[in-house]
């Protein structure tokens, strides 16, 4: 398992911004860091959101998506998060990858050109293939039941 983890994925990009290319922080980082395409400066006020363009259009390989992702340090820092977290990029997607940001934050908030506003994790998933059943009785019992919610009183 360890050598398909370490297997880098090729995925072709074109880059529409003029920043350099989506990089890992570190050799052990699963995203990479997405930076916003803007013309200048653009203030986000409490509670506003807006569409990002990252200048970024990939081919991913089929069996692959790619996943946006918010930065916690944004989040934490700023209260600026990734309104449909994890935002999907599938592999059929040929358009600029955009990132919807919100701000949760007290106070205007200044986006700058470049600025590191996202993660993109690219990784494999499954296809489904459904087996259906008459009814819920046919599906296999387990411990858990159809307990959910917050069913086991742990927060």
């Amino acid at each position: 398992m360890a050598d398909i983890l370490n297997t880098a994925v090729r995925v072709r990009v074109a880059n529409i911004g003029a920043d350099s290319l989506p990089e890992y922080a570190t050799p052990q980082s699963a995203g990479l860091d997405l930076r916003a395409r803007l013309d200048g400066p653009v203030v986000l006020q409490p509670g506003e959101r807006r569409l990002v363009p990252t200048g970024l259009h990939i081919e991913l390989p089929e069996g692959f998506e790619a996943q946006v992702r918010p930065r916690s340090g944004l989040a934490f820092k700023h209260g600026l998060t990734v309104l449909n977290s994890p935002g999907t990029i599938d592999a059929d997607y040929r358009g600029e990858i955009g990132v919807i940001l919100i701000h949760h934050g007290q106070e205007p908030f200044t986006l700058e050109p470049g600025a590191r506003i996202a993660q993109l994790v690219v990784a494999p998933y499954a296809r489904v293939e459904w087996t259906p059943v008459q009814q819920t009785s046919d599906l296999a019992i387990t411990d858990r039941g159809a307990g959910g919610f917050g069913h086991t009183g742990k927060a």
